[in-house]
């Protein structure tokens, strides 16, 4: 096993805030939520019974383990399977464990943006599975779609979980999705997860549980930014907010100032005024049906092969093909 853990830059992160934080109105990424504090928040969040998506393509990746593995096996010259925002790997360690037990030549690439996830996984998998060829990678989703025109000597298979699109708007996702097909060649599989549309308070009860959890994950952006670059940020002054618009399927999260404040951020040279009630908008959930999926795809010049679902049609992963 060999793991290539890149120092992370800190550079798009100071460049984001200072971005974010002096617009009208104020909004952070998510993508900042994970550090070693974030990354545990996230994996109870995912524990949380009200918080559906790890469950339904944890289920359809075990009762589809052999057909997904088949699908993407390449008998001739094997694969390069490259994971954007592999985490904790949970799911994904299922197909590794068919594919390592079923003689596939391969190569797992897993990428995050947070170093401590990339550096758990490798050693969980080292342990797991010793025999597996892991060659992990720190980075962000843009940087490094272009180091994927490299792979091009074999078939490869993009994995995106977790319906991590879903961070996206439509615009933004369709921009993404073209650049994922500019890296593949036809025999190259993308396979990602798309949470579906379903009744709205299952979704609000994923995104605002009552003990927390997810509040205390959106505000460790300004954990962050208190510890990383010297701001003074109270914490307990802000209120996570959820709100989940059933006609464009968007459901958006915000802190909320409760009261008027004026914060510092020394290291990036900020100054910020915070009227009572304003808002920072931090991140969106999108949901999709198949006509939204098959929209996004075409725009990107992409074809949908096939697709699973968890048994109550809340999630499903696709299979895409380069147009």
């Amino acid at each position: 096993m060999t793991t290539k853990i890149k120092p992370q830059q800190n550079t798009m992160f100071k460049k984001e805030v200072t971005e974010g934080l002096t617009s009208f109105p104020k909004y952070l990424s998510s993508k900042y939520f994970y550090d070693k504090k974030g990354d545990k928040l996230f994996q109870d969040i995912m524990d949380m019974p009200s918080y559906y998506l790890t469950g339904c393509e944890f289920e359809i990746i075990l009762n589809n383990t052999s057909v997904i593995g088949e699908l993407i096996r390449d008998r001739k010259n094997g694969l390069d399977l490259i994971e954007l925002g592999a985490g904790d790997g949970k799911k994904t360690k299922v197909l590794l464990k068919y594919m390592d037990e079923n003689d596939f030549n391969f190569v797992y690439k897993p990428i995050d943006i947070s170093e401590n996830a990339v550096e758990l996984l490798s050693n969980n998998l080292a342990q797991e599975m010793p025999t597996l060829n892991v060659d992990a990678e720190v980075g962000e989703y843009f940087e490094v779609l272009e180091r994927l025109k490299g792979f091009n000597k074999r078939k490869k298979v993009i994995m995106v979980l977790g319906s991590n699109i879903g961070n996206l708007p439509h615009p933004k996702a369709i921009d993404f999705l073209t650049k994922l097909k500019d890296t593949m060649l036809p025999d190259d599989l993308l396979f990602m997860g798309f949470d579906q549309k379903k009744n709205p308070q299952t979704i609000l009860e994923a995104y605002n549980d009552e003990s927390g959890i997810t509040e205390a994950f959106n505000k460790n952006i300004l954990t962050r930014i208190n510890r990383e670059f010297d701001g003074n940020f109270e914490i307990e002054n802000f209120k996570h907010w959820e709100v989940y618009d059933p006609e464009t399927g968007t459901a958006k999260s915000f802190l909320v100032a409760t009261k008027e404040m004026k914060v510092t951020i020394e290291k990036l040279q900020l100054k910020l005024n915070f009227d009572q009630w304003e808002t920072i908008h931090t991140e969106i959930s999108q949901k999709y049906d198949d006509k939204i999926v098959s929209w996004l795809a075409e725009e990107a010049g992409l074809e949908i092969e096939t697709f699973f679902a968890d048994d109550k049609g809340y999630y499903k992963n696709y299979v895409f093909r380069k147009a």
